[in-house]
């Protein structure tokens, strides 16, 4: 629950981009960055290792440190077929 001040204004755009991540988070075990919106890459929890990653994420990843998985939104058609970012090893 997002909770504001009555002086504050609300920014539906914001809430609605709780939600989809809240929901995306939930069913791909996936973490979402800073200024995420729908469709943009998204992060591979820590808490799934490699070997399990590889099966839930058949498209790969790109890891810039070994601790940080990033992958295409695993439900968004490109992430099927997008095997350029195809780095897992």
């Amino acid at each position: 629950m997002i909770t504001y001040p009555a002086s504050t204004g609300r920014n539906f755009d914001e809430i609605l981009r709780v939600i989809d991540s809240l929901q995306l988070t939930s069913k791909y075990s996936v973490a979402t960055p800073v200024n995420w919106k729908d469709g943009d890459d998204v992060i591979i929890v820590p808490s799934i290792s490699d070997e399990a990653a590889k099966e839930k994420f058949p498209g790969g990843w790109r890891a810039p440190k070994p601790y940080l998985r990033i992958t295409p939104q695993p439900n968004k058609p490109s992430a099927q077929s997008d095997t350029a970012a195809k780095t897992a090893s």
